[in-house]
């Protein structure tokens, strides 16, 4: 019987989908899950050996990166178990490409631990590079581009001042390392022209690994590849694309539009300021821009005027990036914003008044997707670089043919909630 040649689980959904992305461009079949099907329920356990059977890569979505490390080993636990019984070459533990993660919340060095209970002790290869995203890593060290300028990623505007995880080290294997008791370390591009020597013989339970261009993503994902699986690695999209880019399957090219109609709900967990100027460009262009209002009464407020403008043709953006909102939320703000956004998606769904929906923040889609009762994800277009346009599965009428756009907060021009709104049959206002 055919079965997946890899396996992955995304910390966050905006990741998850990036990875299904990389593999879908070179030729990969895959199938997204927003979470392991349950073994209870009837066909759960069969579900996921079901699309290994069928596909070259299968993956679930998870929330680990917004989790601390007990509730980390809770959710992963089963996820490497299953994975391992499907036996694939790589299981893939997407990350993001800016290594977002501390001791405290997201911990990469956890994921290591607990992967090498499963899979073996064999050095965990670690690619975070990703150069169409602006990442990149040299002699371990790591920078990210933000406005077109590329700083170590200590001193990037956005990374360096994280709500939840600010990056105060641009060395990766430093980094890992405070996150672990288990030692960690790096190669070096000089290391290239043997890599897979260099991975089997790594002294470390980890190694970060250096990329430039998408010739150096290739050359890591040659080397994993040529490892006696299941080899478990950890890494952003970048790693992804290495993988199958070395072997590339016949998958049918993606589509670049759909023809969905109607305006464009966008709601935000997100409070980079990438997020802000493009909510900014979207007043500009007569969008209605307002604050995301949590609770079921904030909620229950502000639905006929988002109701309305919507009925009228005109793109609607809630956003939490305010001070009023983060205090409003009185607990847990994340879970606060992740609830309102989901009881607004699923109004506006149920009164038909928009089927293409952005949700911005990593952390947010993850928890939204799953309130929402989205069961999988499937690429509906990929209209330009890194966009993708996703359709919900879901048992809900309601939800199911949703078209969702799961947005990172640092992703996208500042015109991305028009260019969207202006794919196919959608628009703005």
């Amino acid at each position: 019987m055919p079965r997946a040649r890899v396996a992955f689980y995304g910390d966050d959904f905006t990741g998850s989908v990036d990875a299904l992305l990389q593999f879908a461009r070179r030729g990969w079949t895959g199938r997204l899950f927003t979470r392991l099907p349950d073994a209870a329920t009837p066909g759960g356990a069969q579900a996921l050996a079901r699309a290994a059977a069928e596909v070259d890569v299968v993956g679930v979505a998870g929330i680990s990166r917004s989790l601390p490390p007990g509730e980390m080993e809770a959710e992963l636990r089963p996820v490497f178990a299953a994975f391992a019984a499907l036996g694939p070459d790589v299981v893939q533990y997407k990350a993001c490409s800016t290594a977002d993660s501390a001791p405290e919340v997201g911990s990469l060095g956890r994921v290591i631990e607990l992967a090498r209970e499963t899979f073996g002790d064999r050095p965990v290869p670690m690619l975070f590079a990703q150069p169409d995203f602006g990442r990149y890593t040299l002699f371990g060290q790591h920078f990210a581009a933000e406005q077109g300028i590329v700083y170590r990623l200590d001193r990037q505007p956005t990374m360096s001042h994280h709500p939840s995880t600010p990056m105060t080290e641009a060395d990766l294997a430093a980094h890992v390392g405070r996150q672990t008791r288990l030692p960690i370390g790096s190669v070096s591009l000089l290391a290239y022209d043997d890599l897979e020597a260099a991975l089997r013989n790594a002294p470390e339970a980890g190694v970060v690994l250096d990329a430039l261009t998408d010739e150096h993503l290739v050359v890591v994902g040659g080397a994993v590849s040529a490892l006696r699986g299941p080899v478990f690695v950890i890494g952003s999209g970048g790693l992804s694309h290495g993988i199958a880019a070395a072997a590339p399957g016949d998958g049918p090219p993606l589509p670049t539009a759909t023809d969905t109609p109607g305006p464009v709900l966008v709601v935000s967990g997100s409070r980079s300021a990438q997020t802000r100027r493009q909510a900014d460009a979207a007043a500009a262009a007569g969008w209605l821009v307002e604050p995301l209002r949590l609770g079921a009464a904030g909620v229950e407020a502000s639905l006929p005027v988002v109701l309305a403008a919507l009925r009228a043709g005109r793109g609607v953006v809630l956003t939490s990036d305010d001070a009023d909102t983060a205090a409003a939320a009185g607990g847990p703000v994340l879970a606060a914003i992740a609830e309102a956004a989901a009881s607004v998606i699923s109004a506006v769904a149920r009164d038909d008044a928009a089927r293409r929906v952005i949700v911005c923040g990593g952390d947010t889609s993850s928890r939204v997707a799953r309130l929402l009762g989205v069961e999988a994800l499937s690429i509906a277009a990929n209209p330009w670089g890194n966009v993708v346009l996703l359709r919900a599965h879901a048992a809900d009428p309601a939800i199911d043919g949703l078209e969702l756009l799961l947005k990172g907060g640092q992703v996208g021009a500042d015109t991305l909630f028009l260019d969207v709104a202006a794919l196919g049959g959608a628009s703005g206002r």
